[in-house]
């Protein structure tokens, strides 16, 4: 039987037809997480002459396309990071581009299964800079398409001078 994802409540039908029928709550313990769950998180794209965007998406894991790469997944499972789909930065970044109009442009590495993050609101990394990617203060250890978001973080990407 399939399972529809109850947004509200964050369970699946079945685990909350089972909680019903047995009229107790251990029964949603045993219910799994959702995959690739919609996370709201905060997003900052900071230039070198000040923000460029600021504010809060709903994100998941999903397809990439830029001009420059092409489209490919971006869901956490890349390079074999997550077991299972979840929200990445560079997914964030490509809801907030869509949410606040504006572009976005990142190579794809195949070998390294990620986008890096070339361009942003015509703003490019070039040979001077790059842009840092960064999520509660801290930058990410790995891709962009590859760290797991959780809800309420606070995602920054930055322009970052060599």
């Amino acid at each position: 039987m399939p399972r529809t994802v109850l947004r509200r409540a964050g369970i699946t039908a079945t685990c909350a037809a089972a909680a019903l029928a047995l009229q107790a709550t251990p029964a949603l313990a045993a219910c799994p997480a959702p995959v690739n769950p919609l996370v709201k998180v905060q997003v900052t794209v900071q230039g070198p002459a000040g923000t460029l965007y600021q504010g809060k998406v709903r994100t998941k894991g999903h397809d990439v396309t830029t001009a420059t790469g092409g489209a490919h997944r971006c869901d956490g499972t890349n390079g074999g990071k997550n077991p299972a789909p979840v929200a990445t930065p560079t997914a964030a970044l490509d809801d907030a581009a869509r949410k606040g109009g504006f572009a976005w442009d990142g190579t794809w590495y195949a070998s390294f299964d990620d986008y890096s993050v070339d361009t942003v609101k015509n703003v490019s990394g070039g040979a001077s800079a790059y842009w840092n990617i960064s999520v509660n203060g801290t930058s990410i250890p790995v891709g962009g398409c590859q760290f797991a978001l959780k809800a309420g973080d606070k995602v920054a990407f930055t322009y970052t001078a060599f």
